[in-house]
């Protein structure tokens, strides 16, 4: 496999560069302008395939693939990755078809498809776990958040099932647009970019946030706050980002998508593998934060970590990328989604058959030939196709 790392203008650009677009708006009117403008130039075998991320590791596989070179050995043309500083501005480029590969929370990515009916599809998990409850250094147990606020990263985020899941647990009641009591045991949920948490947690806003890394292992380095739970240990190995494509992609260039997602798992194979090393990639031009921080980030130790583990044998503390999207997590997902509380459109899981979903939304063709090529499931320290999904709040 090739190890070269990303050349000094592919930093620059990736550094400098990198730009958050915004204002494109959810409305129909963008949905469909994106849609023809992309039709119309969608099947140019020289247009460069566009990605979209945020600066927080569950990027690691599309920058991976990108530092590395993999992409080019794929022979698929690729653009600079465009950073995006907040999951709405990364859903709108996307769904206006400025941006033809993302990763993305996964309840978003079923709220484009049924909720705004996009011309999307997942074709493989980005990866698992890599997520966790940070709290202020007060706070001992979940119940000590009674009458506090907590940041969430979106309202359709596994970050919002899990958390709910570990309130009602602890017999609190989470809220939405009214100050949280600690008499009647409630929390107020707040939406905010990743990037504005740790000094909303350091600032005293909020008690506590749920969000990807490294955020959480930022908020430890400069001991603002600490882990009280990763989310991989309260719902095993789940997905939290997928990797998504548009339509267009898929149907009028489908040797690229295929290159595409050849790339896509040989640099997950390669990022599991080769932890420090990624770090450094993602460090040098892709994400703000230091090396350290990556890095830690990507290497949690269970034994420093157990207060915040109570399923040990289940590491879920390990960023891990898995690619195989299992269709018992996004039937289990579905019914989560429909018990979980939101200041945000919902009528669209209405009625929603969990396994009509997956069939309708992921399509594991491209991932199952990748992960063949790259020595099959056992390269990701899977056995199978099904698996039955273990949750413990």
């Amino acid at each position: 496999m090739s190890t070269r790392g990303p050349s000094r203008r592919t930093l620059l650009r990736a550094g400098a560069g990198a730009a958050a677009l915004t204002g494109l708006g959810w409305g129909a009117g963008s949905l469909y302008a994106g849609s023809q403008q992309d039709a119309r130039g969608a099947a140019d075998p020289e247009r460069p395939v566009r990605i979209g991320y945020l600066p927080i590791t569950d990027a690691s596989p599309l920058l991976v693939a990108h530092a590395n070179g993999y992409y080019e050995d794929a022979a698929v043309p690729v653009a600079d990755p465009v950073l995006f500083r907040s999951w709405s501005s990364l859903s709108e480029a996307f769904v206006a078809g400025k941006v033809d590969a993302i990763h993305l929370l996964m309840p978003m990515a079923l709220y484009m498809r049924y909720g705004l009916r996009a011309d999307v599809r997942i074709t493989a998990w980005n990866h698992t776990n890599g997520s966790a409850l940070t709290v202020r250094p007060d706070v001992a147990e979940v119940a000590d958040l009674a009458g506090e606020s907590v940041a969430i990263p979106a309202w359709w985020s596994v970050h919002n099932v899990v958390l709910q899941q570990l309130l009602r647990g602890a017999g609190l009641t989470p809220v939405m647009r009214e100050s949280p009591s600690r008499t009647g045991r409630t929390v107020a949920l707040l939406p905010m970019a990743p990037s504005d948490m740790l000094p909303a947690l350091n600032n005293g806003v909020i008690g506590g946030y749920v969000v990807a890394d490294p955020f959480n292992a930022a908020a430890e380095a400069r001991q603002v706050g600490h882990i009280h739970r990763f989310l991989g240990d309260v719902w095993r190995d789940h997905a939290c980002c997928v990797t998504m494509m548009r339509g267009e992609l898929l149907r009028h260039r489908p040797a690229h998508a295929a290159g595409f997602m050849d790339a896509l798992v040989r640099a997950q194979a390669w990022a599991r593998q080769n932890r420090p090393e990624t770090a450094a990639l993602l460090a040098a031009g892709y994400l703000p934060q230091p090396r350290p921080v990556i890095e830690r980030a990507l290497t949690y130790s269970a034994a420093a970590h157990g207060e915040a583990l109570q399923h040990p044998d289940w590491h879920g503390e390990r960023l891990d990328f898995r690619p195989y999207p299992y269709a018992s997590f996004t039937e289990e997902l579905v019914r989560a989604m429909q018990e979980t509380v939101v200041d945000a459109p919902a009528g669209f899981l209405d009625g929603l058959d969990p396994a009509l979903v997956h069939r309708e939304l992921v399509d594991d063709t491209l991932v199952t030939r990748s992960i063949e090529k790259v020595g099959g499931l056992a390269a990701f320290g899977l056995t199978g196709t099904t698996r039955t999904e273990e949750i413990s709040a």
